[in-house]
């Protein structure tokens, strides 16, 4: 992927909002489209058929299920068409037996900037954007990936105006790739900016945490800029416990609207990701109450 320097201006030119007409689709539109329109960026709306085995028992029947799965998918991106009008846009409707073939075409030839996805946060539908499909595309997408999960209220996109943005990392290299995506987000909007990390309490040492946090705080203050404090409001902060559950509850407390994370790059086996990294991305992803921004490293 490639990577940014801090403090440099992130610019959205062309975002991809992905859909499958489902209600966690309905939930992402406001949220690529007030984004698109605070950027001045060109909207790309794709949906991606899949041939569904059970319409097609008869050779005759593949051509009337085709037309027929055509037609509706053509009048549901008519929809979506109308909430970007008078802005620059694109809908795509394309045929693919995977959706991440189909999706990584798409961001290659459209110079794509940005995805948006919406999430049910459950596993096991594969006909929706749910659970494995939508941490899929956001531990192989090449660019970042701004995710809606069930949690995020329909009134909270705000005209894509971020006013508190928490930035979690562990200090690998990986959660880093994140970080000039926080910084220019919080710059752009002028916004108070969190930098969190959750460390894994020690079972002997229960009261360990007012000793050891003085090192991971010290390194959060090493990330900001000398003139951050002008552009963003920054804070650093260090808690202690299961970094998934710190992550959200923190984001709770302090009333946060957009996560920040990096995810290690999984592109060629999706399980090159520790338990403990996939399920801190996974529940913070199908749980926060704002949306998620995953930058792969």
């Amino acid at each position: 992927m490639k990577t940014i320097e801090a403090g440099t201006r992130i610019t959205l030119k062309n975002i991809l909002f992905l859909t499958d007409f489902s209600e966690p689709s309905e939930a992402a539109l406001p949220f690529a489209v007030e984004i698109a329109r605070a950027y001045g960026a060109k909207t790309f709306a794709l949906h991606v058929l899949r041939p569904d085995p059970l319409l097609y028992s008869t050779p005759a029947s593949v051509g009337l299920a085709t037309e027929a799965q055509e037609e509706s998918a053509k009048a549901e991106m008519q929809r979506i068409g109308s909430h970007l009008a008078g802005m620059p846009h694109q809908t795509m409707i394309e045929w693919g037996i995977g959706m991440w073939p189909t999706i990584v075409r798409a961001i290659k030839e459209n110079h794509i900037d940005l995805i948006v996805l919406g999430t049910h946060g459950r596993t096991g539908a594969e006909k929706l954007l749910l659970g494995s499909v939508a941490e899929e595309i956001f531990r192989r997408s090449p660019v970042p990936v701004l995710t809606i999960g069930p949690g995020v209220p329909n009134s909270v996109h705000t005209g894509a105006r971020f006013r508190r943005v928490l930035f979690a990392t562990d200090f690998s290299s990986h959660s880093l790739a994140a970080w000039p995506y926080a910084l220019s987000f919080a710059q752009e909007n002028q916004a108070r900016l969190i930098l969190l990390h959750v460390a894994l309490k020690t079972s002997d040492k229960e009261n360990s945490g007012q000793i050891s946090a003085a090192s991971p705080l010290a390194r959060l203050n090493a990330l900001l800029e000398k003139d951050a404090g002008l552009w963003c409001h920054p804070e650093a902060a260090v808690e202690y416990g299961d970094p998934g559950t710190g992550i959200l509850e923190t984001a709770k407390d302090r009333s946060v609207d957009l996560i920040v994370l990096g995810v290690r790059n999984t592109t060629d086996h999706l399980g090159a990701a520790t338990h403990l990294e996939r399920a801190t991305a996974h529940k913070v992803v199908a749980h926060a109450r704002c949306p998620v921004l995953t930058v792969r490293e």
